[in-house]
């Protein structure tokens, strides 16, 4: 989608944190500090622990072979973890490691890089692509304590070529690699989420057309006030499925809203975190629900973390799936969109809960 006029928002100065920390190591900036209602209530270090072990994990291999218990069981669990917490892990996921561990090894070069450099893939505002903070559109705006680096990806015609870096020397190769596997795993995660909902599994394939798929780098350097910042403000997310990778050795930064409380989500090794976004909310009228997350910061460590977004087609229409709107029993909660249009909506308003969705319910 074609971003805001760039002359029309003004968003003040954006310290970039890598710099931050390197000339004022023990000085957080006020745009940075967080009112105290904003950081929430983080859920107590005991329980912590036994709810790590609550965010459900889907074996991938257990439904390679349908129609056998293994199958029917992990379908099962796949269907409570959509609708109990909408974030799940996959194992066995099918990507080799060395894969994975090019893409963090170009991202983390990417952001060790010399500031200069990096601007010369600038996010400017009131766009999603490029270098900086995402979603800034006042000066009074408080800040992320993090860099990101967005880039679209599929199809061709929503990258901007100017954005895609020179240095590393392998950047492009390693994350158009990457990309297609992810791109295959969202194609497989979706057939079985079809089947989860009792639809048949080509479903979301169907009417996806030719899927839109994103990815944005997201580096987060150790703060010495954590717990005055953010890492990444609440939100859910706007596309259908959400695909997130962990660096090794990273701290825990993802947290997760579930009921009212904020719980971390401490990655398995080797496995990837999954989020249902927006868009599986709208098209399974509210079975699986989007769920808002955030990103904590680190006093001693940093985080790297690679995230995958994947939807429908600009072009397509987007409302809740006829099998599963039922006059009586389950009446239709969101109206029909455009899926360019809530795109334009999402990226034209700052990160805030599960408040853009609000373009798409239908209001008793």
């Amino acid at each position: 989608m074609a971003p805001l006029p760039i002359s029309s928002i003004r968003v003040g100065q954006i310290d970039d944190v890598q710099e931050l920390i390197k000339s004022k190591p023990n000085k957080v900036p006020e745009r940075f500090i967080r009112e105290e209602y904003e950081r929430g209530v983080v859920v107590s270090s005991l329980k912590t622990q036994h709810l790590h072990h609550q965010i459900p994990v889907i074996d991938l291999s257990k439904l390679s072979k349908p129609h056998n218990d293994d199958f029917f069981f992990e379908i099962l669990k796949l269907s409570q973890a959509c609708e109990d917490w909408g974030f799940f892990q996959v194992i066995n996921h099918g990507i080799e490691v060395e894969v994975v561990e090019d893409v963090e090894k170009v991202a983390k070069e990417f952001f060790d890089m010399p500031l200069e450099e990096k601007k010369k893939y600038p996010m400017e505002p009131g766009t999603v692509q490029g270098y900086g903070q995402a979603f800034i559109f006042s000066e009074d705006q408080k800040l992320d304590w993090c860099n990101m680096f967005a880039l679209g990806v599929h199809p061709p015609q929503i990258r901007n070529p100017k954005l895609w870096p020179s240095k590393p020397a392998r950047f492009s190769e390693s994350l158009e690699g990457y990309s297609k596997e992810i791109r295959e795993l969202c194609k497989r995660l979706l057939k079985y989420i079809a089947i989860s909902l009792g639809l048949k599994e080509e479903r979301f394939e169907e009417m996806f057309g030719e899927a839109v798929q994103a990815v944005r780098m997201n580096y987060y350097p150790p703060c010495s006030s954590p717990d005055l910042v953010l890492g990444l403000s609440p939100h859910s997310d706007g596309s259908a499925l959400t695909i997130l990778q962990q660096s090794k050795n990273s701290c825990v930064g993802l947290q997760i809203l579930k009921d009212n409380t904020w719980v971390p989500v401490k990655p398995l090794p080797n496995a990837l975190v999954i989020n249902i976004g927006d868009t599986i909310e709208v098209l399974s009228n509210g079975k699986y629900k989007s769920v808002e997350h955030r990103a904590v910061t680190n006093r001693e460590k940093e985080r790297l973390t690679i995230v995958t977004f994947y939807a429908p087609n600009y072009e397509v229409k987007i409302e809740p799936m006829s099998e599963l709107v039922d006059d009586e029993t389950n009446p239709c909660k969101y109206r029909s969109y455009n899926h360019g249009d809530y795109s334009y909506h999402y990226v034209s308003n700052k990160l805030q809960g599960k408040k853009s969705l609000d373009f798409a319910k239908i209001l008793n």
